[in-house]
């Protein structure tokens, strides 16, 4: 029997506290580049509901979704020796997701956010304890295929360097690389080592602006930006217009899948995107392939609150893929 782990996903884990506001009690207004929500100041307000969703951020979310899918998925992590510490590592075992490499801090708390839900769309208000990153000892029965990093704190610059020293010493482990506003703000140049070492990076269309410094309206100049830096594989995703993906020769679009349902909650879409693009990978899925399974279950994703209650099974997205449309297709660019 083969107890390889399938990936390893790295990053930050939270509690969110989702609190629903109602449409009358709140606006949103304009600024140069920005929207801005905005409420009554100094009074009591209504809200509709409050929803507690716990273990979840980006790479928590990319490790359920792998487990979902029938990966061997497992994380690491920091959580605090406190309640949420303990209910979030409990909610990742109930999703199948193995939490042998989560470090519980004494003495601390876990993260902790809340959620400004207003209409579809949300404002999180964060607040990344300062754990002591150090990279976990995985012995060599231990060693996944891949390994899926994404969003961290701030205060972690100096674990990308272990992650990379240990990528060194294990050439045969591919990674999937989903940066965070903090490894965005890192640069490329710090962070050289591990874009070198990136077999897929996932941005969307702003993101890949800002970290490839090129022509926001020029995919293709964006995509050889990005190749630059060293990823073998990359992944640009477009909000309506769908998703663009490269291999350095063949390049795709992808439309987005129908939504069957208006949006509930647009929390989480872009890890159900990412991370099932490289499932599908992982399971020897062609570029193509990938990009018609990632988008399924963003759609999916997006009927429920919270990131990780509408991932779905391999069999699911098959379903899904099997009803889809005719147009619902890659095509290659020029």
């Amino acid at each position: 029997m083969n107890n390889q782990i399938d990936v390893i996903s790295i990053g930050d884990i939270v509690t969110d506290a989702f609190i629903k506001l109602i449409d009358s009690e709140a606006t949103i207004s304009q600024g140069d580049d920005k929207q801005f929500i905005s409420m009554e100041f100094g009074t009591k307000l209504p809200y509709d509901h409050a929803e507690i969703i716990e273990a979840v951020g980006n790479s928590a979310n990319a490790a359920v979704s792998f487990a979902r899918l029938g990966l061997k998925s497992s994380f690491v992590a920091n959580v605090g020796d406190d309640s949420h510490g303990r209910d979030m590592i409990a909610s990742l075992e109930k999703n199948k997701v193995d939490t042998r490499f989560v470090k519980i801090n004494s003495g601390m708390a876990s993260n902790y956010h809340y959620v400004l839900w207003y209409k579809e769309e949300r404002t999180i208000l964060v607040k990344h304890e300062d754990y002591p990153y150090h990279w976990p000892m995985i012995t060599e029965n231990e060693t996944p295929k891949w390994i899926y990093f994404s969003s961290i704190s701030k205060k972690a610059l100096e674990f990308h360097d272990l992650v990379s020293d240990w990528l060194d010493k294990n050439p045969s482990v591919k990674m999937a690389f989903q940066p965070g506003t903090f490894q965005m703000e890192f640069g490329v140049e710090r962070l050289s080592r591990i874009y070198q070492r990136t077999e897929v990076l996932i941005l969307n269309r702003e993101e890949a602006t800002l970290v490839s410094g090129g022509n926001h309206e020029d995919i293709n100049d964006l995509f050889n930006r990005l190749h630059q830096l060293g990823p073998k594989i990359v992944v640009i995703t477009d909000g309506p217009h769908g998703a663009y993906a490269s291999n350095g020769n063949d390049r795709f679009q992808m439309p987005l899948y129908p939504d069957r349902a208006a949006p509930k909650d647009r929390t989480g879409a872009g890890d159900a995107f990412a991370s099932t693009f490289v499932a599908a990978l992982i399971k020897g899925n062609s570029i193509e392939g990938a990009l018609q399974w990632a988008p399924i279950n963003s759609m999916n994703v997006l009927q429920y609150t919270g990131a990780q209650e509408g991932l779905l099974s391999e069999d699911e997205i098959t379903k899904y893929l099997r009803e889809s449309p005719d147009w619902y297709r890659p095509t290659r660019m020029a």
